[in-house]
């Protein structure tokens, strides 16, 4: 039975892309926390500010691991864009005689 299953290639394969996506963020979140709580005991003196260290710390990890998996299911506005608008360069023309 386990043979007739046929493999998808990797562009397709959501739940593995689902499944990296998930820990991408998860690990993303929780060291970018600790990352922001340390910053903020030894950076601050202010319970308000620690806190604040804290929320800047994993809104730069999910900010980061939501960018990573717009790339991975290649949704990201920003490839869009750059898709979009290539630019072509072409050698301007020389109106003077030699």
């Amino acid at each position: 039975m386990a043979g007739n299953r046929e493999i998808l290639p990797p562009q397709y394969d959501v739940n593995a892309k689902w499944d990296a996506c998930i820990d991408l963020t998860v690990r993303r979140f929780v060291y970018s926390t600790l990352g922001g709580a340390v910053g903020g005991l030894l950076l601050f003196r202010s319970p308000v500010t620690r806190w604040a260290a804290v929320a800047f710390g994993a809104g730069l990890g999910i900010g980061s691991a939501y960018t990573d998996c717009s790339r991975l299911f290649e949704g990201s506005p920003a490839t869009a864009k750059l898709a979009s608008h290539k630019i072509v360069e072409t050698p301007a023309p020389q109106d003077g005689h030699d």
